[in-house]
């Protein structure tokens, strides 16, 4: 069993209702997410995928239209609180705004990324891992044996 790992960066806020901190208030962070699949290399010398768990570009590919194209430059809301009328309001004035079913935590946002991705991946992959960074020296982890 062989784990792979891509790294990609996106940019995107949020808004934590109910908190009772600093990060109440609407702000950004420049994420940065891990993944790491595993699975056993492909051993056809007539595979274009010969030696590979898995196109590091098919995991891309993957990433970029279930994530990034979708939360990069944009504003996480809790649609089950008052929030939902900051977000329409936001959507009024033009900004790109996405409407959770959960509190946009780090730790929530992990959960919805392994459900998108996995539901993607090809049947003899797996999703092994998640790393998801907030800041320089706050992350969640996820792993797929805990879950």
């Amino acid at each position: 069993m062989i784990r792979i790992t891509k790294i990609f960066t996106f940019e995107t806020a949020h808004v934590l209702y109910n908190y009772d901190g600093k990060c109440k208030n609407m702000h950004g962070h420049s994420y940065k997410l891990f993944v790491t699949v595993k699975g056993k290399p492909v051993n056809d010398i007539n595979n274009p995928k010969n030696g590979m768990v898995v196109d590091f570009g098919d995991i891309k590919s993957i990433v970029k239209s279930e994530i990034i194209d979708v939360w990069d430059h944009a504003v996480l809301i809790n649609a089950n609180s008052p929030h939902k009328d900051l977000g329409e309001d936001l959507e009024n004035k033009g900004h790109k705004v996405i409407y959770c079913s959960f509190q946009p935590t780090c730790e929530n946002m992990l959960y919805a990324i392994a459900a998108k991705i996995k539901s993607k991946l090809p049947g003899e992959v797996q999703l092994a891992y998640l790393k998801l960074r907030e800041t320089e020296n706050s992350y969640g982890e996820w792993f797929a044996e805990e879950n």
